[in-house]
């Protein structure tokens, strides 16, 4: 693994862990805040590998859930107080 890899999911990892509970971000929002702007499917990898990280927290642009993981993504979500509703979770934030 290069430097640049390290260091890419380092930075993935510190964002995801920096969502807070009862809220989501994108793919994209998470690559955007990482500093690897346009990098969006790649988080969804280091999310993937990634043990620990509050990876329900990520979800599409329109809040559409990891396939193959809907229903556990959904239960997490719904226990932290986000609304899942088919499949997709409400992208607002709490302010």
């Amino acid at each position: 693994m290069t430097r640049i890899d390290r260091d890419f999911e380092s930075a993935v990892a510190d964002t995801v862990r920096a969502i807070p509970r009862g809220q989501v971000a994108s793919y994209g929002e998470v690559a955007l805040d990482a500093g690897f702007p346009g990098a969006a499917r790649a988080v969804g990898n280091v999310l993937r590998r990634a043990n620990g990280l509050p990876w329900w927290r990520v979800v599409t642009a329109t809040g559409r859930l990891a396939p193959g993981h809907e229903a556990e993504q959904a239960e997490r979500l719904r226990a932290e107080g986000v609304r899942v509703n088919r499949g997709r979770a409400s992208m607002r934030r709490a302010t």
